[in-house]
């Protein structure tokens, strides 16, 4: 198996800490995996190793090196799990990101047999904290059940009773629009049909936006993500379901697919974020750290926040436990990262319970019109917050195994 570019960013990561360190010291060792050439390559990918590296630079000298590997899951859950169980096997303690939920789920059951540590800021699926749990795993994304609460939830609110979703076939697809299915009936409306499609070989959707409009919905909830979610957009504003009064909404979405839209296309779109580069004073300084650094000379979004969260508290939890009882043994790394209060520049104050589900305030954003922007990537303003208490779902009813043990 071969790994994209991992020479020299191990050294780029040691140097950052700005100390010496002895050479019979073995370094800690996080893999970032990730789409690093799909669809999902912008809402993830080399950015989050950028936001990763940024992470242990923000550590600084701490007393023991850090390396920091990446390699591209390709979007196939035999090429991650295989890439995955070689680093374990070959001393990487972490695993970042992940974000395929298929993969994350495989992931979560290695991290537990090897000992090792799965820190996932990229599977969207609320399965990962429910049936598919791991003690050796913390959960830092803005979950399906998360992202449905506040999408599907606000629309609901406002009035919207029928929805008809359009789902890519694989588990965060599917887990979306499960969740989307109990928002609208918790409010009293229905799913009235859903599209499920093969990902990632699917390209048009006119098909199912001619479907889906035949049957009238108030809103077409895209279960899906990346280039699909863009396509799916751009294809219905193309069949005018504005003019219809049919809202297309975006169950999880990005600040990197209104770059890629416009906002003349993206304008009016909602979409639920678990952070965004102008929150706040916090959120502004991180940026700013990461500006000349992120490929295409983007604006980290909330994955690759959460990547740099994650990291930096993983981090801190090492710190606390000392190198070496870390790397022997995941499971007290992950126990130290639950005990920790978290608070980083991406996301403030916060903290980790005990299923993994790191907790944190749910955003609400619309896009804005074109006129409304005041700056490159002034794209989103608040609508509406979730507080962190209300924002994920209840630890009672997730379902989650070794909780129950």
């Amino acid at each position: 198996m071969q790994f994209s570019r991992r020479t020299a960013l191990g050294l780029t990561a040691a140097t950052a800490l700005g100390g010496t360190v002895r050479a019979q010291t073995a370094p800690l060792r996080i893999g970032v995996l990730s789409d690093m050439s799909g669809p999902y390559r912008d809402i993830s990918g080399p950015n989050c190793v950028v936001t990763a590296r940024q992470a242990v630079q923000d550590f600084g000298n701490r007393g023991f090196a850090v390396e920091i590997i990446q390699a591209d899951h390709q979007n196939k859950a035999d090429v991650g799990v295989n890439i995955a169980r070689q680093w374990f096997d070959q001393g990487v303690d972490a695993i970042l990101e992940v974000n395929n939920s298929a993969i994350a789920l495989a992931i979560n059951a290695m991290a537990r047999e090897k000992n090792k540590v799965h820190l996932n800021s990229g599977g969207a699926s609320s399965d990962l904290t429910g049936p598919g749990c791991s003690p050796n795993m913390v959960h830092w994304t803005t979950d399906a059940w998360a992202n449905a609460n506040s999408t599907a939830g606000a629309l609901a609110k406002a009035g919207a009773k029928r929805f008809y979703c359009i789902t890519a076939d694989y588990a965060f697809g599917h887990s979306v629009q499960r969740e989307v299915t109990r928002i609208a009936q918790a409010h009293g409306g229905q799913v009235v049909g859903a599209s499920v499609y093969p990902f990632p070989q699917t390209t048009d959707f006119s098909s199912f936006l001619v479907t889906a409009a035949s049957l009238r919905p108030d809103v077409i909830a895209l279960c899906n993500a990346g280039t699909d979610m863009i396509n799916c957009v751009k294809q219905g504003q193309e069949f005018g379901l504005e003019g219809r009064k049919i809202r297309v909404a975006a169950m999880i979405g990005f600040i990197a697919e209104v770059h890629t839209l416009g906002l003349v296309q993206a304008q009016g779109l909602t979409m639920t974020e678990s952070t965004y580069w102008d929150l706040n004073e916090r959120t502004r300084a991180l940026t700013g750290r990461l500006r000349g650094k992120m490929a295409n000379n983007h604006y980290p979004n909330s994955v690759q926040f959460q990547a740099y969260s994650c990291a930096l508290h993983y981090l801190k939890a090492v710190e606390s436990i000392g190198l070496a009882r870390a790397k022997a043994n995941g499971l007290e790394a992950v126990e130290a990262m639950k005990r920790l209060p978290t608070d980083d520049d991406a996301f403030g104050p916060g903290s980790v319970r005990v299923d993994g589900r790191k907790l944190h305030p749910v955003y609400l954003f619309q896009a804005k019109t074109p006129a409304e922007s005041k700056g490159p990537w002034d794209y989103l303003k608040l609508v509406a917050t979730t507080p962190a208490t209300e924002a994920f779902r209840p630890l009672a009813d997730g379902g989650c195994p070794f909780i129950r043990a």
